[in-house]
């Protein structure tokens, strides 16, 4: 490790561009997109901004350590899936969800109502073909001006990435699962 002399100038000047709502992109192979969408969540609520947390892989009754903490603050937070591809035991009904869980978030955003939407996991609907991506597209372009959108998950189409004003990408240097342990409650649920 090198030591650095911390910076005594601010390293940037004040943007004097227009406040607005922001595309924001959580994507890549890495641990972390979740979290730093429920993270941003937080913040906006903490700022007691309107949040909605959709998950479109999780199932409606999920009770992941995040369902619990959200529900306690009163973010509400709605599974739209039956679980990964893997699991599932009807690829089109899952595919149905999507589509009905897409139906319901583009409608939130639409609305105007909420801060912030978070679109947790969209990216595996889309890359399935289970979603129309220039549906997102025009939705995301045709939101309210104040409305912020947060998406997450693995291989996020380039078109998204194109639209939105701040990606990124998570990357996996190590992993504990690669050195056979096993998913840890309270970290990775």
């Amino acid at each position: 490790m090198q030591i650095e002399s911390p910076p005594t100038e601010k390293p940037y000047e004040k943007s004097e561009g227009e406040r607005r709502g922001l595309i924001i992109v959580n994507t890549g192979d890495g641990k972390g997109k979740s979290t730093s969408a429920f993270g941003l969540a937080l913040r906006a609520h903490g700022r007691a901004k309107n949040v909605k947390i959709y998950q479109f892989m999780k199932v409606p009754s999920a009770r992941f350590g995040e369902h619990r903490v959200f529900e306690k603050l009163g973010v509400p937070i709605e599974g739209l899936g039956d679980g990964f591809s893997w699991k599932s035991q009807d690829i089109e009904h899952s595919a149905q969800l999507a589509r009905d869980g897409w139906l319901r978030a583009k409608e939130t955003i639409l609305a105007g109502e909420h801060f912030l939407v978070v679109l947790d996991e969209i990216t595996y609907p889309l890359i399935y073909g289970w979603l129309g991506l220039e549906d997102v597209l025009q939705t995301l372009k045709e939101r309210p001006t104040h409305v912020h959108v947060c998406l997450t998950g693995r291989r996020c189409p380039a078109e998204i990435i194109d639209l939105a004003d701040t990606v990124t990408e998570m990357k996996m240097i190590k992993h504990a699962f690669q050195a056979g342990i096993p998913a840890q409650r309270g970290i990775e649920d």
